[in-house]
């Protein structure tokens, strides 16, 4: 302990060369000032990724099942009946998704279509993301789809009742005339009745809700299925749906929560994360760096101190101690004023907005920055300070030599 309040005394203490006062400072405000930028960039990471999700919950069921397996359930109906019937789950409906072909007005778009029930807006939020007309299931003549607004756009269509949506996707039982093609297909006529926007690309771009009874009929299904949508019940929470339903169903489907569906998105987006973080901590430890040169300056600035421990029985492992936590406590200090400023910045954006997003207000879902502090994030960069600094230190340690060379030099 002896050597660390010593190493304190000269953290804080007036140094006889003004030149070093003014160099440590610029040595603790480059960590520092790297630091804040490593909590900031992270914060901002974790604002996309909760924004992300707060758009991606308004079209996500809070559980879905899909086959491990092939692409549908041969008894999606019955599944579905029997997963209503527990008590976590308020509703399961089976739903369709296939590739098919949409034609509007002589243009054509490869879609994804997706049949749902009637009773849809119960599993999802999909209501609340429609921006033109509304979603239905049927008129009293024709089905109706609600389309994604990448489709809209690309086929120039909107909700009226004048021109007809169709829809073909391949035949899948029965045998194909070579003589006439389009007897390898199947299809149907739809009235557009709504466009949707989520704004996440996954959903917006070639997206097509169509009534279940519609999507089986084009693609030849009966009690089959290609995934089962459930909604929890009341203060149950995703991990007691996530038990209950992989008992009913067994290894025979995979069950997602919410994150879980979307893994491969929010992998990408903690990949990113973590790469950035590794970049920016390489830049934190050559701004480290710099407090090697300090300690060189601070030892030879402390050399009669040197000779006079030493001539008082000091050992040199404990010189070298007072050098190591120097060199440690510079870079600890340099982190801890980081951290709160990095902190501090993050509260001001999290509360006042002050940096705005580039581009129109008005086509942008956030006009600002979104941001988040997490514990595991400033906690992952105190942890990388504190290696740098104790790796620094000993390198500043190595570059102490006391003992009796240093009272001959000074004699």
């Amino acid at each position: 302990m002896t050597a660390l309040r010593i190493a304190l005394r000269y953290l804080f203490s007036r140094k006889k060369h003004n030149a070093v006062n003014v160099i440590s400072w610029i040595s603790v405000a480059g960590v520092a000032v790297a630091t804040a930028a490593i909590v900031c960039v992270l914060s901002v990471f974790n604002g996309f990724s909760n924004l992300a999700f707060s758009r991606l919950s308004e079209v996500d069921p809070d559980i879905k099942i899909v086959p491990v397996s092939g692409k549908t359930f041969a008894n999606g109906d019955s599944l579905a009946v029997a997963l209503t019937a527990l008590p976590e789950f308020e509703l399961a409906v089976p739903v369709i998704e296939e590739r098919a072909l949409a034609i509007y007005g002589g243009r054509q778009l490869p879609v994804t279509i997706k049949g749902v029930p009637d009773n849809y807006s119960r599993i999802s939020n999909i209501t609340n993301t429609v921006i033109d007309g509304e979603l239905l299931d049927s008129t009293e003549y024709y089905p109706c789809a609600t389309l994604s607004v990448g489709v809209a756009l690309s086929l120039n269509a909107r909700p009226d009742y004048y021109e007809l949506l169709s829809i073909y996707a391949p035949r899948r039982v029965g045998r194909v005339n070579a003589a006439n093609p389009m007897n390898a297909f199947r299809g149907d006529s739809l009235i557009v009745s709504g466009v949707y926007e989520v704004e996440q690309n996954e959903y917006d771009a070639d997206k097509v809700i169509v009534p279940i009874s519609t999507a089986k009929k084009i693609l030849d299904y009966t009690d089959e299925s290609t995934g089962i949508e459930l909604k929890l019940a009341t203060g149950v929470s995703e991990k007691q749906g996530l038990f209950a339903a992989q008992r009913v169903v067994g290894e025979t489907a995979a069950v997602q929560t919410r994150l879980m569906q979307q893994a491969e998105s929010f992998r990408m987006i903690s990949v990113e994360k973590w790469i950035t973080f590794l970049m920016l901590a390489f830049i934190l430890v050559i701004a480290s760096f710099n407090v090697i040169s300090i300690m060189s300056m601070l030892i030879i600035e402390k050399k009669d101190n040197i000779a006079t421990f030493s001539a008082l029985g000091a050992t040199s492992a404990m010189i070298r101690r007072v050098f190591v936590y120097e060199g440690w406590l510079i870079s600890l200090l340099g982190g801890a004023v980081g951290l709160i400023l990095g902190v501090a910045l993050c509260l001001v954006q999290q509360h006042w907005g002050l940096i705005k997003l580039g581009g129109d207000p008005s086509h942008l879902s956030v006009s600002v920055y979104p941001v988040q502090l997490q514990l595991g994030d400033l906690a992952a960069v105190a942890m990388i300070v504190a290696v740098t600094g104790l790796f620094i230190g000993l390198i500043a340690g190595g570059m102490v030599k006391p003992g009796k060379q240093l009272l001959r030099n000074e004699d």
